[in-house]
């Protein structure tokens, strides 16, 4: 594919913007070559800005669960244009929005709307320390809860994908109020609480983790994850910023049956624009001002264009869309796994991961294990083909409700062509 404009556009990007990119994952690092610019998307695909169109299973990173411009989305936010961008004050909408996760979570009795997913968890931690008067908090090797000083620690994502899972500028003091266990091992989860067990103010973990490439909990360490919190009084997190209405109608607490104290959410509750929201139980959601002494605000929180958007994409998350997204990605991961390749996929519902390794992918350090040259050749060999993936191999794949069989058999057979040589 010819993608001359793209690459004119990088260097004109790169002279105004660090890296020539607003995040980093974008600039194709572990990859190789120049990133692509996107000029419009449609239901299941992108058209790059040389008219390359390519079947997108990167979504906007998840919340296009709905597929691109869907028409009843793009209406939301069109009737809500019109009558103001942003208002600073109080609005229906919000309260709707507001009442649509409570009503589909039943761990959340009140919820507050925020800006991003990192606002979200980055005030979810603050909460639960104002809540329990303790000031460390556990995070898992891999996880990625955004940019919040507290979490760039062993953190996955973008961090990862650029070698550099701790960030500089984050202060030693904060940097040692975070703890590092490892997913899928409660042993490790032990070990924390054995050495602070009055200090830990809560767990935050992903319980499907897709910043690491998506690696399913096993329900057995969530459960144990849960009744160790209950015992030693911390609370327990769920970042559901990529998981929230994407695996499940409840998330992936209702995919698993649990019920955490906080869970954070994003992406698919603004319908593609930027939100982000936290809740939980009414006694710890009441430490927050103006009810409570635990301060958090935002000038364009409960945004009445975000607010639209996510009303309407979650009106279009109804059963059957969800057994839409089952069906195509089940059939997928059988016949993939059929063709007996060195390759590995996880899945949990519509979000999946391809792992250039014939071994099971259970945590970190199988990941790091996969052969990243050769993902990035064939993610590189997809990307000429029409494909596009996230690029990189610490990253989750989106399927969306627009997409169909075709287009999941383009990628099996993309993935065919590849091995074949």
């Amino acid at each position: 594919m010819i993608r001359a404009k793209s690459q004119r556009l990088f260097e004109e990007a790169r002279a105004l913007i660090p890296g020539g990119v607003n995040s980093p994952v974008r600039a194709f690092k572990s990859v190789g070559g120049e990133p692509v610019f996107m000029a419009s998307a449609a239901g299941a695909t992108l058209t790059d800005v040389d008219g390359n169109v390519y079947v997108d299973f990167v979504g906007s990173w998840g919340p296009m669960i709905v597929g691109h411009a869907h028409p009843r989305v793009v209406e939301a936010i069109e009737q809500a244009l019109s009558k103001g961008t942003s208002f600073g004050t109080p609005s229906e909408a919000e309260s709707r929005l507001a009442r649509m996760v409570i009503d589909r979570v039943p761990s959340i009795d009140l919820v507050r709307m925020v800006n991003s997913g990192t606002e979200a968890t980055m005030s979810a931690v603050r909460l639960a320390r104002g809540y329990t008067g303790r000031s460390k908090i556990i995070k898992f090797e891999g996880c990625y809860h955004g940019h919040g000083d507290s979490f760039l620690i062993k953190a996955g994502s973008g961090a990862l994908t650029l070698g550099v899972p701790d960030s500089q500028g984050v202060p030693e003091a904060i940097a040692n109020q975070t703890l590092v266990a490892t997913f899928n091992d409660l042993h490790s989860i032990e070990a924390q609480f054995a050495l602070f067990p009055e200090d830990i103010a809560a767990v935050i973990i992903e319980p499907i983790a897709g910043n690491m490439g998506c690696i399913p909990g096993e329900k057995a360490f969530l459960e144990g994850l849960q009744a160790i919190c209950e015992r030693m009084g911390a609370l327990l997190i769920f970042d559901e910023v990529m998981t929230g209405f994407r695996v499940h109608p409840a998330g992936a607490q209702g995919l698993y049956g649990l019920e955490p104290d906080l869970s954070t959410f994003g992406k698919i509750i603004g319908g593609g624009l930027p939100v982000g929201a936290y809740g939980g139980r009414r006694e710890i959601m009441e430490m927050i001002a103006p009810l409570g002494p635990v301060y958090q605000a935002g000038t364009l929180s409960g945004n009445p264009l975000a607010m639209a958007a996510g009303i309407a994409t979650l009106e279009l998350c109804d059963e059957s869309l969800y057994t839409h997204l089952e069906t195509l990605g089940a059939d997928f991961e059988t016949e993939l796994k059929a063709l007996n390749l060195p390759i590995t996929i996880n899945r949990a519902g519509s979000m999946f991961t391809l792992f250039m390794t014939a071994r099971p992918v259970a945590g970190y350090a199988d990941v790091a294990a996969c052969d990243m040259a050769q993902f990035s050749s064939f993610f590189n060999f997809a990307l000429d083909i029409g494909i596009y993936l996230p690029p990189s191999q610490y990253e989750a794949a989106f399927i969306s409700g627009a997409h169909g069989a075709p287009e999941l058999e383009k990628l099996l057979e993309t993935v065919k062509a590849f091995f074949a040589g």
